[in-house]
């Protein structure tokens, strides 16, 4: 069974068993939590009701993305910025759709 939820303003395809990197969730790692904005569910080919649908997952670690580099320029204007940031993330793995 799958299911595709929303969290952190983007969408996810998820089943039993997969692991996924999202937007940061509080908690520790061990935790477990409920992902509640479910868009759609189903079984191969059929659609389930998504009102009876809740998916189940653990958080595996709190962590930072990859660096993306921010660097500002204005030529001839002697204006130079450079800036890092890292974006942090929370590793799930879904324990189950049902």
């Amino acid at each position: 069974m799958f299911a595709i939820v929303r969290t952190g303003g983007k969408q996810y395809r998820v089943a039993a068993g997969d692991k996924i990197a999202v937007e940061k969730l509080a908690g520790e790692a061990g935790d477990k939590i409920t992902l509640g904005d479910i868009l759609l569910a189903g079984e191969g080919d059929s659609l389930a009701d998504i009102g009876s649908i809740t998916v189940s997952a653990e958080i595996i670690a709190q962590a930072k993305s990859e660096k993306v580099i921010v660097f500002k320029k204005r030529r001839r204007h002697n204006y130079r910025r450079k800036n890092g940031h890292r974006q942090q993330l929370t590793l799930l793995r879904i324990l189950s759709v049902a």
